[in-house]
């Protein structure tokens, strides 16, 4: 990772010139007193409350006429009654009228002159008295808005891209979805920050890859940044529908009666082969990142099965190479937003964000640790910067040992073979809490005690080299801590949280929207084992990300499978263990056959992102004791539930 990049430099550059300009117009005294933090001196029960439809230029709905998408806005009245203007907040979703924002499923109300009444989630009761205007937009075809929901295409993107743009007066507006009455943004400077979680932190990250002036910041939570590994895995499917299901879902009914063309292109553009299509392309925001210009601040699940964090990963590392100013949060959690498991350190964190970002106070924040990791439960570390700057890859190699597919892993090549057959009645859950045993469905490679604690930070690539019996296959590799520990328990119908009765505000409140929120604790579980990291392919696609052809049985396929990102310290007195096995029950659907795979050791490999690289590992597991793990099963999480087919929350 460079140290410094073109665009932190000109960030540093920027902000100096600023603080050399006011510290010609200030005096000493003022100059000392610039202000660090925003403050509640705006009255929210007199906020101005209104609602634009945007002109989006598209007209999907094929009405003859271009769509208007519709922008509900709170903002405080007293600076524009002053002459000053105000930043903007902006969370672009497809929730607010059909399923809900947060942890109480929150959805929009208005007034009878259609103003918006409750906003979901605290954003506006927060940051609208400290001087920010709120804006909630309803997606294309969702709500009050016009056109068609196109599942993170170019409607989605242009639904909010186009408020950004009338924002900073370069697009049209009008007082109603179809009268002809101008309004324009006059009370905002038009500098955007976008936030949201699962869909609306995709739409922010979308919009940030076109570049668009005036976003300054986006803050993407739990958020897919392409939308073929949301449905596929190297060709592997992970649900058993595609972005057509996603869109009915979501679809206002007056849209769904005229959007039946969109439906079918989404439908035909999406194979269930898993080929890759011209509409994922379009939904691949990874490969626009060198035109973002927008700081990231990045917060996911590290146990997140919904938007699985290979997508924070790849997304991250694309912005790091293109030098964008990041800053990232990584929890224990499932698909959870980051309120209701560190909520006071995420409004203050999140405030001073903003505050630095779309107010441009010198409050510190951008010279602080980059990456926020939770270690345990309620426990945090930072890092400062992530991965860490001595992170290696690392090749460990899988042997056999003295039982079948029970294996050691370490830094010497192995020979021989491995056999499993695909069960897709198992999961990873079946497999780590058997690792010590000799079971049909997987082969397992563990390493000695560690003596040492051993962390792995980014993301790994296991490559396998697998002869098949059938003519399809789908592989999946994970990476396990075998040792006890206390975790969130991220397979619970919560995902790592309970949410409790009593409430904690954040902001002001109006009888019409409470900043009052269910508090919520820490859903903890004992275990043996953790299951960290996962990677999925089907097989057919040995040759192509892109595209799968079917196996020849008895043939030998080299494929390399993409594992999720991760940050995880696999402790002295653990082990760290690989297994490749077929079906991964519930976190992607199983082959039209039922495959025996033959593993060649000497041609497989995983390679991890090790802090301290082979070195690291050799330190970790020196002059530990080689017995492989005991047969008894071992406990951990329950097994992975069929995933919702909806990124929300």
């Amino acid at each position: 990772m460079p140290t410094r990049t073109r665009f932190t430099l000109w960030r540093t550059l920027a902000t100096a010139a600023v603080a050399a300009l006011l510290a010609a117009l200030l005096t000493p005294a003022a100059a000392q007193a610039a202000p660090r933090e925003s403050r509640p001196v705006y009255s929210y029960a007199h906020a101005i409350r209104e609602a634009v439809w945007v002109d989006t230029g598209l007209d999907g709905d094929g009405d003859g006429r271009t769509d208007r998408v519709a922008a509900d806005i709170v903002r405080p009245s007293e600076p524009a009654r002053q002459g000053r203007k105000v930043p903007v907040i902006m969370d672009a979703s497809p929730y607010y009228s059909c399923c809900g924002r947060g942890n109480e499923s929150q959805k929009k109300t208005y007034d009878a002159h259609g103003h918006v009444v409750q906003m979901p989630l605290f954003y506006d009761n927060f940051f609208v008295p400290r001087g920010y205007a709120f804006v909630g937009v309803d997606l294309a075809g969702t709500n009050r808005s016009d056109g068609c929901v196109d599942v993170g295409g170019r409607s989605d993107i242009r639904s909010a891209k186009a408020v950004i743009d009338w924002l900073n007066g370069r697009a049209k507006a009008y007082t109603s979805r179809t009268g002809g009455t101008r309004v324009k943004a006059g009370w905002t400077n038009g500098r955007t920050g976008m936030i949201g979680k699962s869909w609306d932190g995709t739409i922010a990250n979308g919009v940030a890859a076109t570049g668009v002036k005036g976003l300054k910041t986006i803050v993407p939570i739990s958020a897919i940044s392409s939308w073929y590994d949301y449905y596929f895995a190297k060709g592997a499917p992970l649900y058993d529908s595609g972005p057509d299901w996603l869109s009915d879902a979501v679809e206002s009914d007056g849209a769904r009666a005229h959007c039946a063309a969109v439906q079918r292109k989404l439908v035909d553009g999406a194979p269930r082969t898993g080929d890759w299509t011209g509409l994922w392309t379009e939904r691949d925001y990874v490969k626009d990142a060198a035109k973002v210009r927008a700081s990231v601040f990045l917060v996911h699940g590290l146990q997140d099965l919904n938007v699985r964090t290979k997508h924070f990963g790849q997304w991250w590392d694309t912005l790091a190479a293109h030098g964008v100013e990041r800053k990232i949060w990584l929890s224990q959690t499932g698909h959870v937003d980051p309120f209701d498991y560190r909520r006071a350190g995420w409004v203050d964190t999140l405030h001073r964000w903003f505050d630095h970002e779309l107010l441009g106070y010198d409050n510190g924040i951008d010279r602080e640790p980059m990456a926020d990791i939770e270690r345990h439960p309620d426990q945090w570390v930072t890092t400062k910067v992530w991965p860490p700057r001595d992170t290696r890859t690392t090749t460990l190699l899988p042997a056999a040992g003295t039982q079948a597919g029970v294996g050691t892993l370490g830094l010497r090549r192995g020979t021989g073979t491995e056999t499993f057959t695909d069960n897709p009645a198992l999961s990873e859950t079946d497999w780590a809490a058997r690792i010590g045993t000799s079971t049909p469905e997987k082969a397992g490679f563990v390493t000695r005690p560690l003596t040492r604690d051993l962390r792995l930070s980014g993301s790994s690539k296991v490559t396998v080299t697998a002869t098949p019996t059938t003519s399809t296959a789908h592989l999946s590799a994970v990476l396990v801590d075998l040792g006890p520990d206390t975790i969130r328990d991220y397979a619970d119908g919560a995902e790592g949280i309970t949410t409790l009765t009593d409430r904690t505000c954040w902001g002001a409140s109006t009888a019409g929207d409470s900043a009052c929120f269910k508090a919520t604790r820490a859903k903890t579980k004992a275990v043996d084992y953790t299951v960290f990291s996962r990677g999925w392919a089907d097989l057919g696609n040995y040759a192509s990300d892109g595209k799968g052809v079917p196996l020849t049985p008895g043939k030998a396929y080299t494929i390399t499978l993409d594992l999720a990102a991760t940050d995880h310290v696999v402790p002295k007195g653990h082990r760290l263990a690989l297994i490749v096995a077929g079906t991964d029950k519930d976190l992607i659907d199983p082959p039209s056959s039922t495959p025996t795979l033959t593993l060649d050791l000497s041609r497989t490999a995983a390679k991890v992102p090790l802090v301290g690289g082979a070195p690291a590992f050799t330190r970790a597991t020196s002059g530990a004791s080689s017995a492989a793990p005991g047969a008894t099963p071992l406990t951990g999480v329950h097994a992975p539930r069929t995933v919702q087919r909806v990124p929300r929350g």
